[in-house]
């Protein structure tokens, strides 16, 4: 029989995808009294992965990476969605959102992202938030999945959370416990 033990804790991150008139630095400095310090933010570019976001938040849409300081235990992580959908809300104008966020977090061995959506590959949580198992990490990289979003699946977005997996590694080397095996 396996002995019950706690994981290692993650680093949370976020997706920001909004609008022109948005503004960002506001919806950053919440996140960063709900969720914690920003350790470092992508600069926003243009997002032209899908058409998605446009019929409610209009064309021309900007997209940064938040990458949040602190580490935490993976069990936040229903908390957090609920945080960043009441966030999406507070910058809402006339019903429709300015900014959409998601959330998830950079484990080691994996990259899960936050969502109200059921699926098969998606495991629930609790709160009415399930866990979507966006990127495995095998062979020195995080890896894209069948289910995997095409701009998660990007090669630059791969760059980015090796690069972000790493700052996690050395988070836990100083901060906590780790895996010799990581």
């Amino acid at each position: 029989m396996g002995k019950i033990g706690h994981p290692r804790q993650v680093k949370l991150f976020a997706s920001i995808i909004f609008h022109r008139e948005a503004d960002l630095e506001a919806v950053l400095r919440l996140l960063g009294d709900t969720v914690g310090p920003v350790e470092e933010k992508t600069p926003p570019v243009l997002f032209t992965q899908t058409t998605y976001y446009d019929r409610e938040m209009g064309e021309g849409l900007l997209r940064c990476f938040v990458l949040f300081a602190p580490l935490v235990d993976r069990e936040i992580l229903p908390d957090i969605k609920i945080s960043t959908n009441a966030t999406e809300d507070l910058f809402a104008k006339e019903g429709k959102r300015t900014v959409n966020i998601d959330s998830g977090y950079i484990a080691l061995e994996h990259v899960i992202l936050a969502t109200t959506k059921g699926y098969a590959h998606r495991v629930y949580l609790g709160k009415g938030i399930h866990a979507d198992l966006t990127l495995m990490f095998y062979s020195g990289s995080y890896r894209a999945l069948e289910w995997t979003y095409p701009d998660y699946a990007a090669e630059q977005t791969i760059v980015l959370f090796n690069r972000w997996r790493e700052v996690c590694k050395e988070s836990l080397r100083t901060c906590g416990p780790t895996d010799p095996n990581a």
